[in-house]
């Protein structure tokens, strides 16, 4: 005769309690307990070999070995899987983030700073380039002007009548 159920062990040394059993007609059948009441359900695919059940509203009660288990005769040889739940009631500590936002602004003011220093320094260096081109500029305009005042002078030299 063809049997698959699902077990529950509080412990290796409790002795098992059916939660679920297969039934030719009805397939996966749920057996009422105190423990789970309707909280297990099937949740597998017969046809695809998967025997999966779901266990909602999981608490501290349900932590133990659930066996899942099949005889096919005549095979001699059975199918038998255990899975231990272990069931956690409260979430780990939340990380304290201090030192790495501490750090993390202290890098990212450190770069700011620095970003900002070259800025400056860049915006010296153009404002220098820029006052050595208008010196030469304004070098350049007085050489200029000086020799059209030597040419204005020499022309005037030339046009004044001889006195002498």
């Amino acid at each position: 005769m063809f049997v698959m159920n699902w077990t529950y062990q509080e412990t290796l040394n409790d002795t098992e309690e059916m939660i679920m059993v297969y039934h030719k007609k009805k397939g996966m059948v749920p057996l009422r307990s105190d423990r789970f009441g309707e909280r297990v359900t099937f949740a597998g695919n017969l046809d695809k070999n998967d025997l999966s059940i779901t266990l909602s509203n999981v608490q501290i009660e349900d932590e133990g070995i659930y066996n899942c288990n099949v005889r096919n005769p005549p095979d001699r040889i059975t199918g038998q899987h255990g899975i231990q739940l272990n069931v956690v009631t409260e979430l780990p500590p939340p990380r304290d983030s201090t030192i790495a936002v501490a750090i993390g602004a202290s890098v990212g003011g450190a770069l700011a700073l620095l970003i900002l220093s070259m800025l400056v320094v860049k915006c010296l260096r153009r404002h220098r380039k820029k006052e050595l081109i208008s010196e030469e500029k304004m070098e350049e305009e007085d050489k200029l002007d000086a020799e059209v005042v030597a040419e204005e002078g020499t022309k005037h030299k030339n046009s004044l009548p001889e006195d002498l």
